[in-house]
């Protein structure tokens, strides 16, 4: 046997052996290979598909994310806006007050020294009618100790009452 130039016989058994294995094949083994291959083929499109709605809710995740960050982006931003507002408004009540409180104080204190110069020269004015009720009564005592001097002085204090 030479393998370069088969002979006949060989040729028409290998064929045959050939087509009844390919009727084996076909009847037998064919639609399960094709069927495992359908099969498979409808899970990688079933995967491909999951693949892409996943795709698809990353990329909502994605913009729900971004919609909340601006969301809290803008609630802080208003939250701080609101915070600075308060604090001016805060500062802006408590330089109020003070000035109140201040003006308040100011005019307490202006009474008070008010109240006070009335007092002295209230005192002041005691004293100095004091030392003038002490002052005439020595000059009129002074006055009064001669007969003559005590008929002038009625005599001066008549003479001025009728002028008046």
């Amino acid at each position: 046997m030479d393998l370069v130039n088969p002979g006949f016989g060989l040729v028409f058994w290998t064929a045959i052996t050939f087509l009844i294995l390919l009727f084996i094949l076909r009847r037998f083994a064919w639609k399960p290979i094709l069927g495992a291959v359908s099969e498979r083929e409808e899970s990688i499109k079933s995967a491909l598909d999951s693949a892409e709605e996943a795709k698809k809710e990353m990329q909502n995740l994605q913009a729900d994310n971004e919609r909340i960050l601006k969301e809290a982006r803008a609630e802080r931003d208003a939250m701080l806006k609101e915070a600075r507002e308060l604090k001016e408004g805060i500062i802006s009540e408590a330089k109020e007050q003070a000035k109140v409180e201040g003006d308040k104080m100011m005019k307490q204190a202006q009474a008070a020294i008010e109240s006070e110069k009335k007092a002295a020269l209230a005192d002041i004015k005691a004293q100095v009618a004091t030392l003038s009720v002490d002052i005439a009564e020595k000059v009129i005592k002074e006055e009064l100790s001669d007969k003559k001097k005590q008929l002038k002085l009625v005599d001066d204090m008549l003479g001025d009452i009728k002028l008046n």
